[in-house]
């Protein structure tokens, strides 16, 4: 959000370099993605024995994903500054709001996938099969989209 607001977006958008460099990277990263997922040999390990963790320490993790995600950043950078007049009065004020709004909008789908994941959990960790093909679609998937970046127009 910060970025966004200093202006990082707009040199996205006017630098072809820049644009290029944060692509590229963006396919390498997916297609790097891809191959770990094949590289794995088996089915992916989960272990039944939760160990319990402190609210702080989910809160912690919880930020720390959501801040490094490179989609986050992209967006706040690309997407939510069209929505902000260009004669906006409080700029920042504005951006908090409608970052506010993303971040509630967030957390009630996430809180649905989480109810959602739970609820099949152990029918899908229990499955070797179930897990290598999911193991191969997370492949394929990181595959396409690197593929469809990378032959993406600005």
């Amino acid at each position: 959000m910060c970025a966004a607001m200093l202006g990082l977006a707009a040199v996205l958008h006017t630098s072809a370099l820049a644009f290029a460099a944060l692509k590229w990277g963006g396919v390498a990263y997916l297609l790097y993605m891809s191959w770990q997922a094949l590289r794995e040999s088996g089915a992916l390990s989960v272990e039944g024995k939760i160990s319990e963790r402190s609210s702080g320490r989910v809160v912690v993790t919880g930020f720390l994903i959501n801040i490094l995600n490179p989609k986050l950043s992209i967006f706040f950078l690309a997407f939510l500054p069209q929505f902000i007049a260009a004669d906006e009065a409080h700029v920042l004020a504005r951006m908090l709001e409608l970052s506010g709004a993303f971040m509630a909008m967030t957390f009630a789908v996430f809180v649905v996938y989480g109810l959602c994941a739970a609820s099949v959990r152990e029918r899908v960790i229990s499955r070797p099969h179930v897990m290598a093909w999911l193991r191969r679609s997370f492949a394929a998937g990181f595959a396409a989209l690197g593929a469809k970046l990378a032959f993406a127009e600005r």
